[in-house]
């Protein structure tokens, strides 16, 4: 076979090395077979709960059922919603909720905090008493520290670990959106959730 000049060959590979004009690879494709990625939803047949969250107030929280609860925190727990004021000590106030509330003013001894002395979240082992029945206990506790993400105590940490349920701590409004989300893709008997109102004020 003949050899190409060598200005052929170097006109060949100058051709070959070029870029292509365009990244259009053809005509747009009129099937019915194409998925449309953006539509897709695995949950979308998928019920939300009747204990997730709808909506987080200042002073308390709006369930998925209708059931609307002020004043407090909200315990779900394998598919139950239970009222839950960690914050609430013996011969104390109970702090203030959202706008000025304030429980059980005529007890005296200070208000409720839920920060210990060094800045940290911390929770009576009385208020976790719902664990203890509850059987399966969840594998995943999602705890909403109120308006801001607050570290949780040792002590707090422990306790739930001992029980065998991992912790994950947030703010209350996204620990109430991780909530919905998880307990909705695996199920209400795996997550639970223990939520602080956004408008809780620690007490002095």
């Amino acid at each position: 076979m003949p050899s190409l000049p060598t200005k052929t060959l170097h006109d060949t590979s100058r051709i070959l090395a070029r870029p292509p004009k365009s990244r259009d690879r053809g005509p747009k494709s009129t099937e019915d077979t194409q998925t449309d990625f953006g539509a897709l939803d695995v949950l979308g047949n998928t019920p939300a709960p009747t204990t997730g969250i709808d909506a987080c107030t200042p002073n308390g929280f709006s369930l998925n059922n209708g059931l609307k609860l002020s004043g407090s925190g909200v315990l779900l727990v394998g598919g139950e919603a239970f009222r839950w004021r960690p914050w609430v000590r013996e011969g104390r106030k109970e702090g203030t909720v959202g706008e000025g509330r304030v429980g059980n003013e005529g007890e005296g001894g200070g208000t409720g905090r839920l920060k210990n002395p060094k800045g940290q979240w911390e929770v009576q082992k009385e208020a976790w008493g719902v664990f203890d029945l509850v059987w399966p206990k969840p594998d995943l506790l999602i705890i909403g520290t109120g308006p801001l993400v607050m570290p949780v105590s040792p002590t707090t940490r422990k306790h739930i670990s001992d029980l065998g349920i991992r912790l994950e701590i947030q703010d209350t409004r996204n620990a109430a959106a991780q909530f919905n989300l998880l307990a909705t893709e695996r199920g209400v008997q795996q997550v639970a959730a223990a939520l602080v109102p956004m408008g809780w004020k620690e007490g002095n």
